[in-house]
């Protein structure tokens, strides 16, 4: 049964090929940038060494190498590749690759099936290859640029490893140049600054890096370029976020995590990725705020003040003045000091209520209205505190049959310093009059 996902492979290949193209890797030890995997104590070279490879879930930016190393998987490993996109195919497409993938096991041959953007594909969809995957019909590997724990099925996690491919770093990327200057026989004509902003526009991705390089490799120039003829030539790259997927969580992450560990640089770094990948300002006002109550809470009581105010001033004024309002919150909150005493303290009351039933108050603290209400005890020697010497009855508020417990207890950073003297104040108190 012909393969219709597999025949362009087989067509001779006569018209011109990209440079991308012509530089793949013609086996894994010619993989640029990915060593922690494939290398002799990473899971691929292991697994190949073993002869044992099984379903993978290679996750990783765009242009690590995703498809290259599905491609060299199957070669070394003597399987037939065939490849699909989540984007393109549908459960019919899907059919057809399993029942030739089933002739083609039936007649010794296996076949390493790469889904390209796995995780664009839906439940029902996703679990159409466990049957597959299962009796050996076909071994998975999937590629995707988002979270696989997110993205994917547990089922389809539970049966495939999941290998994670690091971006390109700005060495990585000196080599892939340096390729490609032998392939096409000259160096690029571009000063050593220039060379530089080249690898930084590309990001860390090596597909997207040659593409530049073919572009300035067909330039015809005198001389070399500088850095500001590089820019006025080219367009930088769009940095890579998706306001909805895997670079959404991990740059508000950074974010949350520079503020609490008190680094407003870090803190306006991550702030100002966001907003250049196209972030909702809004999002981030809401995400401070919490910020503000979670992490620096009472320590700074005005700290929510100054989020809830920068909040509104964003709405008032728009972009890109209104953004300012935010910066400034960001650094507030980063400086101010830090306690979650209350945070916690909430959590667990929120705890010990779920586990306490439906305990009733004492008597002493419920109100009386109806004289039947007073003969049962209601309210019966209740002191009012503010008769009570310091204002202060130290009477017991919880249920009679519960042990006092401690939620909250303050640090010895910024306001909550005075509340800690408060609350052990209250405490002395409490425990002279037997409270």
């Amino acid at each position: 049964m012909a393969d219709l996902f597999d025949t362009a492979a087989q067509m001779p290949d006569t018209g011109p090929r990209p440079l991308a193209d012509r530089l793949r890797p013609q086996s894994l030890s010619d993989v640029i940038g990915q060593e922690q995997v494939l290398g002799a104590d990473g899971p691929l070279g292991v697994m190949l060494s073993s002869g044992s490879l099984g379903s993978l879930i290679l996750w990783g930016p765009p242009g690590v190498g995703k498809t290259t190393i599905a491609r060299l998987l199957a070669h070394e490993t003597d399987l037939h590749f065939v490849q699909v996109s989540a984007i393109f195919t549908g459960v019919p497409d899907l059919r057809k690759v399993f029942e030739a993938a089933k002739l083609r096991r039936q007649n010794g041959k296996g076949t390493l099936l790469f889904v390209d953007e796995i995780h664009r594909f839906n439940k029902a969809q996703q679990d159409g290859f466990l049957p597959h995957m299962e009796d050996g019909t076909i071994l998975l590997v999937g590629a995707t640029t988002e979270n696989p724990s997110f993205e994917l099925n547990a089922a389809v996690l539970s049966r495939a490893q999941v290998i994670t491919l690091k971006r390109l770093d700005h060495g990585d990327l000196e080599r892939l140049v340096q390729r490609a200057e032998k392939e096409v026989d000259r160096a690029l004509p571009l000063t050593g600054e220039a060379r530089e902003a080249l690898i930084e526009m590309a990001d860390g991705d090596g597909r997207a890096l040659l593409n530049i390089v073919e572009q300035i490799m067909a330039w015809e120039v005198d001389g070399k370029l500088d850095r500001d003829a590089l820019a006025t030539r080219l367009m930088r790259r769009a940095a890579q976020y998706d306001k909805s997927g895997d670079a959404h969580y991990n740059l508000i992450s950074a974010l949350h995590k520079s503020i609490r560990g008190s680094d407003p640089d870090a803190a306006l770094y991550w702030f100002s990725r966001m907003l250049e990948g196209g972030e909702d300002p809004r999002f981030l006002a809401r995400r401070l705020t919490r910020m503000a109550v979670e992490d620096i809470g009472l320590a700074d009581p005005q700290a929510n003040s100054i989020c809830v105010d920068a909040w509104e001033t964003y709405e008032r004024l728009g972009s890109p003045e209104g953004e300012l309002a935010l910066a400034q919150a960001v650094i507030y909150l980063a400086l101010a000091p830090k306690s979650n005493a209350g945070y916690v303290a909430y959590k667990a009351a929120r705890s010990e209520a779920k586990q306490s039933g439906s305990a009733p108050p004492p008597k002493h603290i419920l109100n009386a209205p109806t004289s039947m209400m007073k003969d049962q005890g209601y309210g019966a020697g209740y002191e009012y505190d503010h008769d009570a010497a310091d204002g202060f009855s130290g009477q017991n508020y919880f249920p009679d049959d519960m042990k006092r417990p401690v939620y909250y207890t303050p640090v010895e950073r910024g306001f909550e310093r005075e509340l800690k003297k408060r609350v052990a104040y209250f405490t002395g108190l409490r425990s002279k009059r037997g409270g």
